[in-house]
């Protein structure tokens, strides 16, 4: 479940302890990535290419296992042409 209070996001995931839960939250970004990228008929490569970001980078996002910053995020949903929240809306 996903709360937004006064612009600030806060994910409840009940039964989880801390490690699970950022398990979770990537695995959820990533797969957000990948759902709006293969919407839009774009290859990780060609991501990459438009976020000027490694393909094996955005690889490990979609799968989970890379955190990227905000700075990242931001080239990514700049790559998607979307909004930074909405790689959130999971």
């Amino acid at each position: 479940m996903v709360l937004i209070v006064r612009g600030f996001i806060f994910f409840y995931i009940p039964n989880l302890n801390k490690e699970n839960i950022m398990n979770k939250l990537a695995k959820d970004f990533g797969n957000k990535i990948r759902e709006i990228r293969k919407q839009q008929g774009i290859s990780q490569e060609g991501l990459a290419d438009l976020a000027e970001l490694d393909r094996t980078y955005i690889g490990g996002i979609e799968r989970g296992i890379r955190n990227p910053s905000l700075k990242n995020i931001a080239k990514i949903a700049k790559a998607l042409r979307v909004q930074p929240r909405e790689l959130f809306n999971f």
